[in-house]
């Protein structure tokens, strides 16, 4: 008799959020379904106002009282929808941890950054101000802060970026919990910054077993981190599958345009970076059938495309793609990336300037 399957980190289903306004609701998240495995990270990407940070800050039961929450999300096997502030305070920093975006807002200023690591401890776990210290200096050290004893008494503003995004991390792993999700946390950061709260993230991963969720608008940073990348599109997952699946055989044309308009380091000097054609719909009017048709130089219109909207649906083994075409798309090639988007003829390649 084979084992049961192991029950996934977290598991997301049919996850909608919709948010009120006076020219209508705003559809930020849109029946979004997946899952994390213990030890895995998935990368979610896709343009900014894509749902990519609604989608956490709902797993997380941080949206505003005013949101519309609707679906499933289950962290190793527990709802968290519907549960109270109250009921969710003990599993948040515990269980589920969340690194935000900007660490300088993130960071309260009147308080030393030991201080606030450990609150973070304290919350879950009682031990006395000598242990507190201990651990901090340890989970600063752990990600890559010198001199942590002395450290641990500065102020977030005697830290630069790199530094404070590392202690936010810190902050977010006091408690080693199962999840972890990243929200950009590497925006505004140099390349080797980048890199270094990247490698600080993976080895933390090493040691803790943990989950990582890893939300980015920079497709280099999910190459060289994640195991699975879920590509989202006007509050929709378009496309889910290994890392290899997305830059080697992408399924969806909105994955191919994000992958041509990329820099590449073997072109011309004066090679143009390609764009993808139009912008964005608003989630408040998303126009019927697939949400990416306008952008689409593969679309069928009039016909499917324009009147039906795909389901994201298995195209081989565990690749997923929300198109009508996902099976025929030709194989990916720099001709074809350079045809699926439109030449900015206003653009030209940074090296060329």
């Amino acid at each position: 008799m084979s084992a049961p399957a192991p029950v996934p980190v977290l598991e997301v289903s049919d996850l909608t959020v919709t948010f009120p306004t006076d020219d209508g609701d705003v559809h930020a998240v849109s029946s979004v379904s997946f899952s994390v495995a213990e030890h895995e990270t998935l990368g979610i990407v896709g343009e900014s106002g894509c749902g990519k940070s609604v989608t956490s800050l709902a797993i997380l039961g941080l949206l505003p009282n005013t949101a519309r929450v609707s679906g499933s999300v289950k962290l190793q096997g527990r709802e968290l929808l519907g549960l109270s502030d109250r009921e969710m305070q003990p599993l948040r920093g515990e269980r589920i941890a969340m690194v935000f975006q900007d660490a300088l807002t993130s960071l309260n200023p009147v308080f030393t950054v030991g201080e606030q690591i450990a609150e973070a401890i304290s919350v879950h776990h009682d031990l006395s101000k000598a242990d507190q210290r201990t651990r901090v200096i340890e989970l600063l050290d752990t990600v890559g802060i010198p001199n942590a004893h002395r450290r641990a008494d500065q102020y977030p503003h005697e830290y630069s970026g790199g530094m404070r995004q590392r202690a936010m991390i810190a902050m977010s792993i006091a408690n080693e919990p199962a999840l972890l999700i990243a929200d950009e946390p590497t925006t505004a950061l140099d390349v080797t910054v980048q890199a270094q709260v990247l490698e600080v993230l993976e080895r933390i991963q090493e040691r803790t077993n943990s989950s990582i969720v890893l939300i980015t608008h920079d497709l280099g940073v999910v190459a060289g981190t994640a195991d699975r990348v879920m590509v989202m599109y006007a509050g929709r997952a378009v496309e889910v599958g290994s890392v290899d699946d997305l830059f080697y055989d992408p399924r969806h044309p909105y994955t191919r345009g994000l992958l041509a308009s990329l820099p590449r380091v073997d072109g011309t000097r004066l090679a143009r970076l390609h764009r993808i054609a139009g912008q964005p719909p608003s989630l408040i009017s998303v126009p019927p059938g697939c949400p990416f048709h306008p952008r689409c130089t593969h679309a069928e219109v009039p016909g499917r495309c324009d009147t039906d909207r795909p389901a994201l649906r298995d195209v081989t083994g565990d690749h997923c793609a929300a198109c009508h075409f996902a099976e025929t798309l030709p194989a990916l090639s720099t001709t074809d990336l350079a045809a699926d988007s439109v030449l900015d003829e206003g653009t030209v390649a940074p090296e060329a300037i």
